[in-house]
């Protein structure tokens, strides 16, 4: 039962922050505009590789700090569901930012090879450092001494599993313009929306970590 209470819980998280605008969903609206549906989907590929390698070092990292200092484990947890809390706030505070398209709704696409689709989705997400903070921040409320190997393989696939189906289905919806002028005139309102949400689930983790 604590499993599934926690595999809910990286599941709700991940698709808060994922869903979050912020440079892989940049890359992706770029790759829409200026590229072909196809491009942006292998760019939607490369960041999912991004997040792989990402969960991987995260989820080894936390698996070498366990068995050398639990207090040290701790000490990392509630600095996680506090990082947490911060990425909330962030977003509840977010002001209006409307997407800018260029050349409007016009615009030629530009042809991209495959290989550089998935370099730039890729590079785009190992380059961001909150996806490191975000991953190791999020594992560390979930994992515990005696969580299984499988189980924590888990939590890093649905990870993994949630930004190849978000960027993807972006990638598909995202090049018509009435999809993202409404995307446009709503998203402030939507990160407001998921940072109350992220505040009260970092609260909650925050709360629980004597019963872990």
């Amino acid at each position: 039962m604590l499993v599934i209470q926690d595999w809910l819980t990286v599941f709700v998280l991940g698709c808060l922050v994922v869903m979050f605008p912020g440079p892989n969903f940049a890359m992706i609206l770029r790759n829409s505009l200026l590229r072909s549906r196809r491009a942006d989907l292998y760019t939607a590929l490369g960041i999912a590789l991004g997040g792989t390698v990402h969960v991987t070092y995260s989820l080894i990292g936390i698996g070498v700090i366990i068995p050398q200092s639990i207090l040290l484990f701790n000490a990392l947890k509630w600095l996680g569901a506090f990082y947490l809390i911060v990425i909330g706030l962030k977003a509840l505070w977010t002001k209006k930012h409307p997407i800018q398209t260029q050349n409007g709704s016009n615009s030629p696409q530009m042809q991209m090879s495959r290989q550089a689709a998935l370099h730039s989705g890729l590079l785009t997400c190992l380059l961001n450092p909150k996806s490191t903070l975000f991953f190791f921040a999020l594992f560390t409320q979930v994992i515990r001494p005696d969580t299984l190997l499988p189980v924590r393989a888990l939590y890093g696939m649905t990870i993994v599993g949630i930004q190849l189906t978000w960027y993807s289905t972006v990638a598909l919806v995202i090049s018509h313009q009435f999809v993202q002028r409404r995307f446009s005139s709503a998203a402030h309102w939507i990160e407001r929306a998921t940072g109350g949400v992220i505040i009260a689930l970092g609260i909650r983790l925050a709360l629980t970590h004597g019963k872990s």
